[in-house]
This record gives structure tokens, C-alpha cells and sequence, in this order.
């Protein structure tokens, strides 16, 4: 069985490109050669040279075209490379595994934000993708959700299965390299700090954040990783890009969102896993999958609650009643996050489709 993989690009990035470096890392590890189809490739990074790389050119077309070319150009790249089983990491209409990490419709109703005619086109391939997949692999509970009420796809089509992390990076450390790693992001001693990684702070609730935070006595410091605030602050520091976001997470009391929509986030999953306890609307996918020693949730698009969490939050920490990082990750994640485990999954379905060889 030949086993294809579609994704935007094949480089460090977010989303659905950084879980599609995962599985080549994963189906690698378990001896599968596997075709990869993309955008771009970085060949820098030793993913590139895990697979068989089919670059699909677009950059000829305006943006708003690229992804029904890239779709279309695929339909025969996978025929040339003769690709049995073929697993969609973006929107494309010829894999038999879409992976399902956000829908654009979601994301519409999420935001508020008004359609336009190039929203139309890519809800259209979207669905697309879902009619003629044989099966779609769900990144969280609320994906499934959407999937149902704003696809109408039925249930036996739907398989859920939470995105992996990788262990041996997002792991505590002991109480020595904390204290260092506290210095080398500049948090003092006596400040409680909120790690807020973050490229698109609209989106992440970043003005929500601020909000709560405004006038409070909390000794509370939020530090923005990522792209910089618009304005810093006292109360908002700006940290960097911080590449080793792990040690962000390790360094930092909490990591706060109050994303507008979040179909799972990653970032909950990997903070916990380092220890440090997450601070999140109970609309993050991610949080049936954490427990609840690990997490402070508010209601989304709730100033007074997000401020009610993180006064617990705080009050917790204060009254000297906070578990170690240690003590967090124990027990953190609900499922199994492992990337073998999460490549296991996904060949069990490959075979299915593929009749069982």
C-alpha cells in the first residue's frame, strides 16, 4: 500500500502544516515510505528528506485560486505517483482521509466575520472534500459537532481522534531549570506570568485578555510570544518569537487564550504536558481532552468570567496551593498523544480503505 500526504507546505509553521511534520516524523519512524504533496517544500528541515516530495506550483495565481488549483493539479499527482491511499491535510477533493483540524463555515460563524464570494469557493471544495472522502478524521469533539450541523455528514463517516504532541519536547523540567528559564524570559520572582503565544491576537482574544486585565490588582504579567502587541504595557510584555516555545510554557505560571475559535489548540495540549496549567474559554477544543487539575475555563466572550478564572487561578497560586509542574503533567492529557500511536490510528484506516493490505 502506497500512502500520500497532502498539506499546504512541509516546514516549520502552525496548524495543519506542523501536524502533517508530525506524521512524516511518525510514519518514518514506523518504516512507511510515504509521497508527500505540497506548496512548498524547506529542504533544511530533515522532514523533507523523510518523503517523497511532489511540489504542486501556484504561486502563478492570485491567492484566492490557489487552493481549487492545488486540489485539481493533485487529482493527477497522486494518479502519477501512484498513490493508494491518500490523506488531506488541506482542502483537497481526491483523499480518502480528510483530516478535519477546522471548518470554514465554523470559522465564519465563529467570528461573525461577513461571507464573501471566495469564502463560497472554499466552502464549496471543502465540502467537497467530505463528500468524497471515504472517511474524516476529526480533530476534536467540536469538529465532529460541526461536521454533523454544518455538513451534514453522517456519523459513520466521522472518526475522532485528537492531533498528537510530541512527548520528548513538551515534557517539565526540575525546579533549577524553571528558575533559569524564568531569567532568561525576564519574569521576576514575585510576578505571576501569563503566557500568551500568539500569531493572530484577534483571533486568540488577545483584546478580551487585556480587558480583563485592565484595572486589576492581580500580580499578574501577560507575556505575548509570537507577533508583537500592538501596544505594550506593564501589565503586557512582549517576550519575542520564541522558537523553543517549550520553554516558554516551562517558564510561565499559565498560558492564557480566549480565541474566538479554536477547533482544538495545540497550545493547551503542549503547555499542560509541560506542566504549566492552561487558562481557556470551554469553547478550545482541547479541553475535553485535558483534566480538569490542568485547566481554569471560563465562558467565551466572557470578560467577568474570564476574570473570575483568573482570580482562582491566581488565588491558588498565592495561597501556596499550586502543584508542582510535575504534579500537572501527571495525568494532564486524556488520551494518548503520542505521534505513534496517532500514526497507528491513522494506518488502521489506511488498511480499511485500502481492503485490509
Amino acid at each position: 500500500m502506497r500512502i500520500g500526504l497532502s498539506s499546504n507546505a512541509l516546514k516549520h509553521s502552525g496548524g495543519l502544516e506542523r501536524y502533517a511534520m508530525d506524521l512524516v516524523r511518525g510514519f518514518a519512524a514506523a518504516s512507511i515510505d510515504l509521497v508527500f504533496f505540497a506548496r512548498r517544500f524547506d529542504m533544511s528541515v530533515p522532514e523533507s528528506r523523510m518523503v517523497e516530495p511532489h511540489c504542486i506550483n501556484v504561486s502563478f495565481l492570485p491567492g484566492k485560486l490557489r487552493d481549487l488549483w492545488f486540489s485539481w493539479r493533485l487529482r493527477h499527482a497522486r494518479r502519477a505517483a501512484k498513490v493508494d491511499v491518500l490523506i488531506g491535510c488541506n482542502r483537497v477533493d481526491s483523499s480518502e482521509i480528510a483530516i478535519c483540524g477546522g471548518t470554514h463555515r465554523g470559522f465564519l460563524r465563529a467570528t461573525g466575520r461577513p461571507r464573501k464570494r471566495s469564502d463560497g469557493w472554499q466552502i464549496a471544495l471543502e465540502r467537497r472534500q467530505y463528500e468524497t472522502s471515504k472517511v474524516i478524521v476529526a480533530h476534536s469533539q467540536l469538529m465532529h459537532d460541526e461536521l454533523r450541523e454544518l455538513y451534514g455528514i453522517d456519523d459513520a463517516k466521522i472518526e475522532v481522534l485528537y492531533p498528537p504532541v510530541d512527548g520528548t519536547r513538551f515534557a517539565p523540567v526540575d525546579a533549577t531549570r524553571r528558575a533559569e528559564l524564568r531569567r532568561k524570559f525576564g519574569f521576576a520572582d514575585d510576578e505571576i506570568v501569563l503566557l500568551f503565544p500568539s500569531s493572530s491576537h484577534e483571533r486568540k482574544g488577545l483584546p478580551l485578555i487585556e480587558a480583563a486585565l485592565r484595572d486589576t490588582t492581580l500580580p499578574v504579567v501577560l507575556a505575548v510570544a509570537g507577533r508583537p502587541p500592538a501596544r505594550s504595557s506593564e501589565r503586557v510584555r512582549y517576550i519575542g518569537y520564541v522558537k523553543e516555545i517549550e520553554d516558554g510554557y516551562r517558564a510561565a505560571d499559565f498560558t492564557i487564550l480566549a480565541s474566538k475559535y479554536e477547533p482544538f489548540g495545540l497550545v493547551g495540549v503542549e503547555s499542560v504536558m509541560c506542566g504549566t496549567p492552561v487558562i481557556f474559554p470551554s469553547s478550545i477544543g482541547c479541553c475535553d481532552a485535558i483534566a480538569a487539575h490542568a485547566k481554569f475555563v471560563f465562558a467565551p466572550d466572557d470578560e467577568a468570567s474570564l476574570r473570575a478564572a483568573l482570580a482562582r487561578a491566581v488565588q491558588q497560586r498565592l495561597a501556596g496551593a499550586a502543584p508542582t509542574q510535575a504534579e500537572v503533567a501527571r495525568g494532564a492529557v486524556l488520551y494518548d498523544a503520542s505521534v505513534a500511536g496517532h500514526v497507528d490510528a491513522l494506518l488502521a484506516l489506511a488498511r480499511r480503505m485500502h481492503g485490509g493490505n
